[in-house]
Formats: C-alpha cells, sequence, structure tokens
C-alpha cells in the first residue's frame, strides 16, 4: 500500500538522497582521486573517467543490497514504533541536514566527510524524535557516536605512521641510492605486489562484504590476497620492468604505451641513434606554462599579480612572469590593488581566456558575456527571452564543463607574493625532488591504488546515501515502517552512482584545489605512499568494526608522508588546522541542522480531516 498522503515526503527525501551523493562525489571521491592528480601520475579528466567507471561499477557489481535503517544504530529501530510516516521523516530530515553542510563546506572548499554528516545528522534527528536518552552517545559495539569520535582522533595519527613508513621504505630502497634509476625500475614488482595485496584486502574487506568473502577461512583470505599481489607482481615482472627498462634505462623516446605486451623482447630493442633523452612526463608541481593551449586554462588562483598590472592587456612571456619580485609588489600596492581585486581581476582574465577557447565551454562563456540581463526587472519579455533562450542553457554546459578546464595544480600553489603563495613556496622548497624517471614508475602503482579506492567507496561508501533513501522508499511504497535490514533495489544504486561521478566530474575540482599539494608536495613515490596508508588505516579500523572516514586516512597519510622530509616547514599547517576544525564542527552543526528540521516538521500543527 503507498502511502499518498508522504509521497510529497518521498519526493523532498530523494531529492536530498541525490544531493547526499553528489556531495560524496564532489567532497569525499574528490579527495580520494586528489592524491594522484596532484602527483600527476593522472591528469584531472583521466581521473574522472577512472572514477567513473569504478565507482559505478562497485556500487552496481558489489554494492550493498540491504542497508542499515538506522544508521550505525544510533537511533534504536523501536524509537519509530512502525510508524512509516515519521520514519520517513526522520530520514529526509537526516539527509537534509548532512547535504545542506556538506554542500556549504565544499561550496567554500571546506573538506568533510560526508559519512560522518550523515550520522551526525541521524543524531541530532533521534534527538529530536525520541530524546537524547535513547540515542547511543557511547561506544556501542563501534557504532556509536563515542567510536566516531575515537575514529576521528586515530585514523588520521595511524595513517600518517602507515603513510610515513611505507614512503620511508622507499626513500631507503630507492631514493637515497647514488644511482636510483635502475633501483626504481627493478624493485618495481615489489611496490606491485605490495600494492596488488592491499588492494585485494580493500575489496574483500570493505569493498565487497556482500559476497561474503570477508567470513572465509583466513587461510583462504591469505591465499587469495597474496596470490592476487604475487601475480600483479608477476606481471610487473614481465611486462611492466622491461617496458620501463626500454623508455627510461635505454633511453629509448620511440617506445609507445602498447608496446608493453612485448614484454621481454624490450630487453633486446635496439634503441635508435638519437636515444638521448627520456620520454616520461614532468612531475614538477609548479611547471613553466610554454604551451599556449594549456596557459588558456589556467585558473584564476594561477594569475601572477603582474598579469593583473599589466596595462596594455596584452599577456606576459613565462620570463615576466618569474620575474615578480618585490618591486612589483609595492607597485601593486602602490596602485591601491586589494586581494579582492586581483582576485576579480584575474578571473576576468581566466574568462577571457575561456571564452577564445573553441568548443561548448567557449561557446557558453562567449554567450554568457555577450548576452547580459538588459535594462529593466527580470520579468521583462526581452530579459526572460534572453534567460531561457541563452543563458540558462549556457550556464549548464558551464556548471557541466568548468571543472575540467580548471588548473588544479595552479590553485594549490596559491598566487605568486600573496601570503598563502609565499606560504606554499616555502612548504614546496622543504621538499627534496627526485627525478622524473624515478617517480614515473611509481606512477603505475598509484593509479592502481586509485582505481581500487574508487572501487572500495562505490561498493561500500554508497551505503550512505542509498541506505537512508532505501528506507524512504520502502516505507512509502509498502506503508510499513523499514525494520533493522531494508533491501535496496539495484536501480537505486544505479543512480546514486552515477550522482556520485556527476558530483565528482562537474564540483570535485572545488575539492581537489585544497586538498593535494595544498598539504605538502606531492609526486607519485609519494602519492602512492599516502594512499596505501590510507587503505591500510582503513582496513585495520574495519576489523574492529570501527567507522573511519577515507578522506580523514588520506589526509592523515598525507602528513605523515610531508613529515619525511625530516621538517615541520615541509606541511602547511594553516591547512590541516582549517580541515581538523571542519570535522570537529561537522558533527554539532550537521546534528543542529537535522534536529532542528526534525523538530520543526514533527510538530508542525496539522489538522485532522
Amino acid at each position: 500500500m503507498v502511502l499518498e498522503k508522504f509521497t510529497y515526503v518521498f519526493v523532498i527525501g530523494t531529492f536530498f538522497a541525490m544531493l547526499d551523493a553528489y556531495n560524496n562525489g564532489a567532497n569525499d571521491v574528490a579527495n580520494a582521486w586528489a592524491t594522484s592528480v596532484s602527483s600527476r601520475s593522472i591528469t584531472y579528466r583521466q581521473a574522472m573517467i577512472f572514477g567513473t567507471i569504478f565507482e559505478m561499477l562497485g556500487a552496481i557489481t558489489v554494492g550493498a543490497r540491504t542497508a542499515d535503517t538506522i544508521k550505525n544504530g544510533i537511533i534504536p529501530t523501536a524509537a519509530f514504533k512502525g510508524d512509516a510516516g515519521v520514519q520517513m521523516l526522520a530520514f529526509t530530515c537526516a539527509l537534509a541536514g548532512a547535504s545542506m553542510w556538506v554542500m556549504w563546506c565544499t561550496k567554500h572548499s571546506a573538506h568533510v566527510s560526508s559519512t560522518y554528516s550523515l550520522i551526525s545528522a541521524v543524531a541530532g534527528v533521534g534527538v529530536a524524535t525520541v530524546g537524547a536518552d535513547k540515542v547511543q552517545w557511547g561506544w556501542n559495539n563501534g557504532k556509536g557516536l563515542g567510536a566516531i569520535f575515537a575514529g576521528l582522533g586515530m585514523a588520521p595519527a595511524i595513517a600518517a605512521g602507515f603513510g610515513a613508513t611505507i614512503f620511508m621504505t622507499i626513500k631507503v630502497v630507492v631514493h637515497l641510492r647514488q644511482n636510483p634509476v635502475p633501483w626504481a625500475v627493478y624493485t618495481s614488482p615489489l611496490w606491485f605486489l605490495i600494492a596488488g595485496t592491499i588492494c585485494t584486502l580493500s575489496i574483500v574487506y570493505k569493498g565487497s562484504p556482500n559476497l561474503g568473502l570477508n567470513k572465509k577461512p583466513p587461510g583462504y583470505v591469505a591465499g587469495v590476497t597474496m596470490g592476487t599481489g604475487g601475480g600483479v607482481a608477476l606481471l610487473a615482472a614481465l611486462f611492466f620492468v622491461p617496458f620501463v627498462y626500454a623508455r627510461i634505462i635505454n633511453r629509448d623516446h620511440t617506445v609507445k604505451w602498447y608496446m608493453f605486451v612485448q614484454g621481454p623482447l624490450l630487453f633486446k630493442r635496439t634503441p635508435p641513434a638519437d636515444a638521448d633523452r627520456i620520454n616520461v612526463p614532468n612531475y614538477a608541481v609548479v611547471q613553466d606554462e610554454d604551451d599556449e593551449e594549456h596557459s588558456s586554462t589556467r585558473s584564476p588562483d594561477s594569475i601572477d599579480e603582474i598579469d593583473v598590472i599589466k596595462g596594455d592587456g596584452s599577456l606576459p612571456t613565462t620570463n615576466q612572469a618569474h620575474a615578480v619580485n618585490e618591486k612589483s609588489l609595492a607597485d601593486v600596492e602602490s596602485k591601491q590593488h586589494n586581494y579582492q581585486e586581483l582576485m576579480a581581476a584575474a578571473q576576468e582574465k581566466f574568462h577571457a581566456r575561456l571564452r577564445r577557447k573553441r568548443g561548448p565551454l567557449g561557446w557558453a562563456m562567449r554567450t554568457l558575456h555577450e548576452n547580459p540581463i538588459g535594462p529593466g526587472e527580470i520579468y521583462e519579455f526581452a530579459n526572460i527571452k534572453i534567460l531561457f533562450v541563452k543563458r540558462i542553457p549556457a550556464m549548464i554546459v558551464c556548471g557541466a564543463l568548468y571543472g575540467l578546464h580548471y588548473d588544479i595544480h595552479a590553485a594549490q600553489s596559491g598566487i605568486h607574493g600573496t601570503p598563502e603563495g609565499k606560504r606554499m613556496q616555502g612548504v614546496y622548497d622543504a621538499a627534496k625532488k627526485y627525478p622524473n624517471e624515478v617517480e614515473h614508475t611509481y606512477s603505475f602503482v598509484q593509479v592502481l591504488t586509485a582505481c581500487t579506492a574508487s572501487f572500495a567507496h562505490g561498493a561500500n561508501d554508497i551505503g550512505n546515501s542509498v541506505g537512508p533513501w532505501a528506507v524512504i522508499y520502502g516505507a512509502w511504497s509498502t506503508g510499513n515502517a523499514a525494520k533493522a535490514k531494508a533491501p535496496v533495489p539495484i536501480w537505486q544504486l544505479a543512480v546514486l552512482s552515477l550522482v556520485i561521478s556527476l558530483g565528482l566530474i562537474t564540483y570535485g575540482y572545488n575539492i581537489m584545489k585544497v586538498m593535494g599539494n595544498k598539504i605538502t608536495y606531492h609526486s607519485p613515490s609519494r602519492g602512492c605512499s599516502m594512499e596505501m596508508g590510507a587503505a591500510i588505516t582503513v582496513l585495520v579500523f574495519s576489523q574492529y568494526s570501527l567507522p573511519v572516514s577515507t578522506s580523514m586516512c588520506i589526509t592523515g597519510a598525507t602528513v605523515g608522508v610531508g613529515l619525511c622530509n625530516g621538517t615541520l616547514k615541509a606541511v602547511n599547517w594553516q591547512r590541516v588546522g582549517l580541515l581538523v576544525i571542519s570535522w570537529i564542527m561537522t558533527i554539532p552543526i550537521a546534528g543542529t541542522i537535522g534536529g532542528v528540521l526534525m523538530g520543526i516538521l514533527l510538530n508542525t500543527p496539522h489538522f485532522k480531516a
């Protein structure tokens, strides 16, 4: 029996479930890929493609087929007394509170955990519904709020230890060698073995608990994980080592990516006569913008003051940009340009470059620029025509494609000459830079760990959004309050995984620009250490049934690897402090929003028919 009178609650709950999933992609998933993008192991657009594929693959194939009706056991099931309407309203308010808080934080580039936001909102709803004494404030077998607070403090610290241990191992085995290139090439199967084992364990214990793999005997799990890791290492020895040997040691720049299938035959490949350069990417965080097309898509945060103050409107050369010094800054100050004015002018120059581009984004930017709202109120026919015929379609295109053209690295390094830019320059100067040919070998390992993390996230964390939505849908469609477990239709998994990917593609850049290199200097060897350290931490906590945020783990691992540079100056502690504050504030704010909404709606005056 469909609860027709609660259809509006179902519609609103569906909206906030999708908004929560969108925020999940823009926040948590974007943070998971921020390390790989920041290390230049993968481009932002490639990360969007791989992230979408593996998120949806994990959610649809092995995602939660059942969901906890009461998130993490914070509210007892008996609290609703079988009232389906109150249960629908409770989870709608929880989704609304969590999604509104996370959306605000994402807009202001403050990274928070969508998991912790939803749990906190459920707690607030519980206080408004059944009273504070019925909410599980203690440990509750690792599912209460006490466990959440414990995980918030312990997880980043433990992840920092694991990440630092892995990177110090790489540093000792490879980076500190007098000739590190051969060591990097020939020891690469070892890192594939470690990464393959960790990734398999992530799928077994976090990515696919619904398959029951984590219930198998320990010997079976060990055999599967070590067998998979060993198989990956064997494939690396047969195909990857010859490939990087030919490309890096033999300096054969004619070797294409698809030639790895030749395997050991590449050892016998004769390099060309002009084999005097290594065909590997440049992994430096700050690079010269020599390419016209690339420079035309620099983000507002990458524009130097010299770009702003040139009077003739022409673009400065690279040498001019790097020549900005104290004298030029004094000139800027003498012209009374404050920070906000510089940002506005820089953004306008960035948008001007986008308007010169070909393709849909260039068209949309030109349309918005050339068709402002005319004189008079918005309800004037001419303005209505401009709005609906030209501006709204252009806004939709900009919203979908703007992030794909955003310069993540330039935004992370800050504006030259500003306090933030100087702070980041000091952080980068404190980190030792390793040869590109050495870092290149770890970029492949990092992409492997990032893809696995996305798969596990899609399989497990999609329950944060689909769980409450499944409860709302079940209560609405059957007319009965959901029990301890609610079935999750596969179409709901598909829809929300698609929305998560949409959040990653369209709004993920807003989180990526304040993560990664904004905390410490990144490179592939550092990045894969961070991701493996975070994955190990999540696995450890999952064995004790403790709620933990993957985002908090990767942040802690990032700080731990940054400290391996041997100085506190290698970490941007201001950004770390802002992250910790946002984590702590999530619990009371999301809980208050959810609780206030529930209290207002539950006690709204109504009339009986």
